[in-house]
């Protein structure tokens, strides 16, 4: 690797010659650890045209560093940071200015503290991670995704990859979304109506910024998605929670001045209660009379291996009340940070704009790379495949909870990739996560989907999305006897 001439800089302040000075500079930047062994480093015509210095200025500097064995020469190739050179210190250096900003009173705003958990990286490394929301690579489909990605790179789709949309998405995705994602879920819309997000928090995010202010009120549900309380309580709203119930969130539990109401109506996050029919219909009926816009939640739908899933609340709405959110990142991988906002032109032209104003679009590779792998039919054969895998390790997940007689108090009606699951009442799921890593067991507490400052605390779930059938028995064993003996 060739170290980049526009990393040097001269210390107008330093002493001694200029020969001394670019000496100085080239083995602070070996002692610091910038400049590693085996790197090359710019040739002394360039750098003398870079610092502004005679080149024989460069080559004496070099010779002395060459003579004193932190360079090495290689015959027609130049110089390179010497194999001899002194090894960096083990401590990370200090950074040379201080700090003088009083940030208690800088900071207009704090984005910190929210209750978002922190999942291990290494996740892939237990043996029995019970997590939501990390994608298999048993499951999925690597061939056809690279397959779609190098279409995407094709000279064909070159402006697909290149162009600023500004504030306009692919023309197929959004195509694809609108003849064929949407109307399974009974959902009818037009381009104008539909703008492509970075993942449903993204989506949510531009939602609460285009509808709340202040002085406006939001609903959300009790427990709710952690990301989506605090991205509401970052708008600064005023957060109204209200407690689901085994068929989600009740209409009649709605205070009357209501602004917004977010919701996850067909798999509730995280009790994964699904809301039926009627009371879907009574929500509509609720949010009309208090004139309150609705935010629809429908992350997981494809997940319904058991039955079919109950018709999305958009599918009824008669008045454009209601803003729908859906996502690709759960159902093909998480990274990919892909989803879609549905609602009123007049909403979509402003959430439009905000994203614009944020982050243009979502980049366009990723976005017609999504649009073959969904056309092209590898998305449906990948949503079949791990609604198979799914339903069996469900099966085999309820069985061993049942034998050792564990708590499920949520599990889905039509499917998902987790059970919501509830200890002993003396249990903190905090403590039983910090000592079932030992053992090479990943839960999920509960605490952080809770609102308010006493949540209980002996609430869990339990993904099957990243656990293989065979080792989700002795997994759960290792859980039981951990709870026995806590």
């Amino acid at each position: 690797m060739v170290i980049s001439v526009d990393t040097f800089f001269l210390d107008a302040e330093a002493q001694g010659t200029l020969q001394a000075r670019i000496q100085q500079m080239i083995t602070q930047g070996i002692l610091s650890g910038r400049f590693r062994k085996g790197e090359k480093l710019p040739s002394s015509r360039k750098l003398a045209e870079h610092l502004g210095v005679s080149r024989i200025t460069v080559t004496i500097a070099y010779t002395e560093l060459l003579a004193n064995d932190y360079l090495t020469a290689r015959d027609r190739s130049g110089y390179y940071v010497s194999e001899n050179a002194p090894e960096p210190p083990e401590f990370t250096a200090l950074h040379p200015s201080q700090d003088k900003v009083d940030w208690s009173r800088a900071l207009g705003r704090r984005f910190t503290g929210g209750a978002t958990p922190i999942k291990p990286q290494d996740w892939s490394r237990y043996r029995y991670p019970f997590i939501y929301g990390q994608a298999d690579p048993a499951l999925f489909d690597h061939a056809n995704w690279r397959q779609c990605a190098l279409q995407a790179l094709g000279q064909k789709d070159f402006l697909a990859m290149t162009t600023d949309y500004y504030d306009q998405d692919d023309p197929e995705l959004i195509e694809f979304v609108a003849r064929h994602t949407l109307p399974r879920r009974g959902i009818l819309a037009e381009p104008s109506e539909i703008l492509i997000t970075m993942g449903a928090q993204n989506a949510l995010w531009l939602t609460a910024q285009v509808l709340l202010s202040q002085r406006r009120t939001a609903v959300i549900e009790n427990p709710c998605y952690h990301a989506q309380r605090d991205i509401l309580t970052q708008s600064r709203c005023h957060l109204e929670p209200v407690g689901v119930d085994r068929d989600g969130l009740p209409p009649d539990a709605l205070p009357k001045h209501a602004d917004v109401i977010f919701t996850t109506p067909s798999h509730q996050c995280p009790t994964n209660a699904t809301m039926p029919l009627s009371r879907r219909k009574e929500l509509l009926r609720k949010a009309a009379e208090m004139e309150a816009l609705i935010v629809e939640d429908d992350y997981e739908f494809e997940m319904s291996f058991l039955r079919s899933p109950l018709p999305a609340l958009k599918s009824l709405d008669t008045d454009g009340r209601v803003i729908y959110v859906g996502s690709f990142s759960k159902s093909i991988f998480p990274g990919l940070r892909l989803g879609y906002l549905v609602g009123s032109k007049a909403f979509i032209r402003e959430a439009r704009a905000l994203r614009a104003s944020v982050l243009r679009h979502p980049p366009g590779h990723i976005q017609r790379t999504a649009a073959y792998f969904l056309s092209l039919g590898h998305y449906d054969s990948l949503i079949r495949k791990m609604g198979q895998a799914y339903a069996k390790r469900r099966t085999v997940m309820e069985r061993a909870c049942a034998e050792h007689g564990l708590g499920i108090v949520g599990q889905g009606v039509f499917g998902g990739s987790s059970i919501w699951m509830r200890a002993p009442d003396h249990v903190d799921t905090t403590a039983l996560d910090a000592r079932l890593r030992a053992n090479k067991v990943l839960i999920e507490p509960g605490i952080p989907f809770f609102h308010g400052d006493s949540p209980p605390r002996n609430f869990y779930r339990l993904a099957y999305s990243s656990i293989s059938a065979a080792r989700i028995p002795d997994g759960i064993g290792i859980l039981a006897r951990e709870l026995k003996n806590g």
